[in-house]
Parts: C-alpha cells; sequence; structure tokens
C-alpha cells in the first residue's frame, strides 16, 4: 500500500472507530486496512491507535496527524478536479451530520435529490442530536440549531426555527388551556431533554422553572407522548409543524415572545473549494427558501 492509501485508511479507521468498518468503507479487506495503518505507524515512527478489543481510539499523536492527513487528501482531491476540468461536478463521498428529526424531515429529501442529480456522489448522512466535531469525525457538513459558539468553521444561515409549547385537543378539552405561563404550573409537562434544562421553560428572554412529569431524550418521543394526550411540551416549529398542521397539536401560549433560532451549516474553511460542499450548500438554500419551518402561516 503506497503513502497515500495509507493515509487514506489511517482517516477511515479514525472516523469509523473500528477497523472492520474503516474496511467496509474502503471495499477493502480488514487486513489490507490493518497492513496500512501499521505501515504508515512504523514511517512515522508512533502509535497512531490505542487499540483493545472494544475500541480503537486515537493517541495524541495520531489527533494531530489526522488533521494533517484529511487536508493532504482533501488538497489531492481538489487538485484531481482542477487537473481533469471537474470543478462543479460533485463525486466522491460528502458526509453530512444533522439533528435526527430535522435531519429526517428536511435534510433527507436534499439528499435524495442530490443523490437523483449527481450520479457519481455518494452522501454518508448521520443523524444524531449531539454536537459532532467535524474535524475528528470526518464530517465534511453539520446542521445546527441555536447560537453558534466561535469557531474556525464557516457557518451559511439556512432558516430560522422557534421554542414552542403544544398539547393535543383531547388533553386541552380534559385539562382547560392555560393562558399565562404561570397557569402551566397546574399541568403535565413533557420535556425533551435536547431543547434545554429539564425544569428550565423559557419563552424568551426570562427562565421560568417548571418540574416536568415526563422527560425523555428523544423529541419524537416528547411529541408521541403529546400528541397521546399525557401532557403539554415543548418542542422547536419544525418538529411540531406537521402534528399542528394535521390538528393533532395545538400551539399553545402563541402571544409569549419565543427567541428566533438559526438553523446553520457548518464547514471546514479547507472544504470552501469543494464541489461536495457547494453543491449541498445551494440545494440546501433552494430547499428552506420555499419551505417555512414554521408550523403556521405568517
Amino acid at each position: 500500500m503506497d503513502r497515500l492509501d495509507a493515509m487514506r485508511a489511517f482517516v477511515a479507521v479514525a472516523g469509523q472507530g473500528s477497523f472492520a468498518a474503516a474496511a467496509r468503507r474502503l471495499r477493502l479487506s480488514p487486513s489490507a486496512v490493518t497492513r496500512g495503518v501499521a505501515q504508515l505507524e512504523d514511517e512515522l515512527g508512533v502509535l497512531l491507535f490505542h487499540r483493545t478489543t472494544r475500541s480503537v481510539t486515537l493517541t495524541e499523536r495520531g489527533a494531530i496527524h489526522l488533521d494533517s492527513c484529511r487536508r493532504i487528501l482533501d488538497d489531492l482531491e481538489e487538485a484531481e478536479r482542477r487537473v481533469r476540468g471537474e470543478d462543479a461536478r460533485p463525486r466522491g463521498l460528502l458526509t453530512i451530520a444533522a439533528p435526527i428529526l430535522f435531519g429526517r424531515l428536511h435534510i433527507l429529501p436534499i439528499v435524495n435529490r442530490l443523490l437523483a442529480e449527481h450520479r457519481e456522489l455518494n452522501i454518508r448522512l448521520s443523524l444524531s442530536d449531539r454536537n459532532v466535531q467535524l474535524a475528528e469525525e470526518g464530517v465534511d457538513i453539520a446542521i445546527r440549531i441555536g447560537e453558534l459558539a466561535d469557531s474556525s468553521l464557516i457557518a451559511v444561515k439556512l432558516g430560522e426555527v422557534t421554542r414552542m409549547l403544544v398539547a393535543s385537543p383531547a388533553y386541552l378539552g380534559a385539562r382547560g388551556e392555560p393562558r399565562t405561563l404561570a397557569e402551566l404550573e397546574d399541568h403535565d409537562l413533557i420535556t425533551f431533554e435536547g431543547i434545554g434544562p429539564a425544569s428550565d421553560w423559557r419563552p424568551g428572554d426570562r427562565a421560568h422553572r417548571l418540574e416536568p412529569r415526563l422527560s425523555v431524550n428523544s423529541a419524537d418521543a416528547a411529541l408521541a407522548a403529546a400528541e397521546a394526550g399525557l401532557g403539554i411540551t415543548r418542542a422547536l416549529s419544525y418538529q411540531v409543524k406537521a402534528g399542528v398542521q394535521a390538528g393533532r397539536l395545538v400551539v399553545l401560549l402563541p402571544d409569549l415572545a419565543t427567541p428566533v433560532l438559526p438553523v446553520s451549516a457548518l464547514h471546514p474553511a479547507h472544504r470552501v473549494a469543494s464541489a461536495n460542499v457547494a453543491t449541498f450548500l445551494k440545494a440546501a438554500r433552494a430547499a428552506f427558501r420555499t419551505a417555512s419551518l414554521s408550523p403556521v402561516a405568517a
């Protein structure tokens, strides 16, 4: 295996956290990937991974080398595209990370269109409600909802969402509809831990601390519980849109001021010239210009 192939094997193992998974991604045998990484370690004279029977993790030196390898491979890919005159044509693998529900509802349709339009493009869509580390996990684009921390990543704003309170018509028929935030104390509350502290129900800049009766770690589960009549939940506008439009959920206290949260696509600065990244961003901007994330008409 030549030096570049060994670097590709090393980057794949780091991204997948497994020699076997990296081999499947590269369509090589596990032994070939193992030899490639061992070859790179011999040439560098350092250990790149801590290996146990249960896990493969980067060493401190391995983490340093990973960023350099990714940059070299990305630069080589871009150089090859320019030589072939393919700067505007997406090809190869694009890795996208997004929150679970948002990714399923809004990113997957974009992915489907891109795959239909670009036969040489492959996409890996990773759905998780945690914030992934782009460089460490080999992610080209990450979708984030909320204010962004300062970083070296480039952020492209795609849209906006707000927090909302909702409940089912059946629950409201049995328990009544709260008219003020204080009246929530007399209701059963359902919270999704990913949207903020379980006891912090924040309609605007001030916090109102309430204890939920049910806490879950999935927006899907919180909305399902609300639709089943178990109580009132808070969620983001895109999450409740289908339920509100179908009449399964009712928006509560709509006049309360809620903070606007940006929806952004983040990518490393060195990927700014990538045809894959540019093609996704163009498609995403177009999709969100025509598809409101709000459950009610503006």
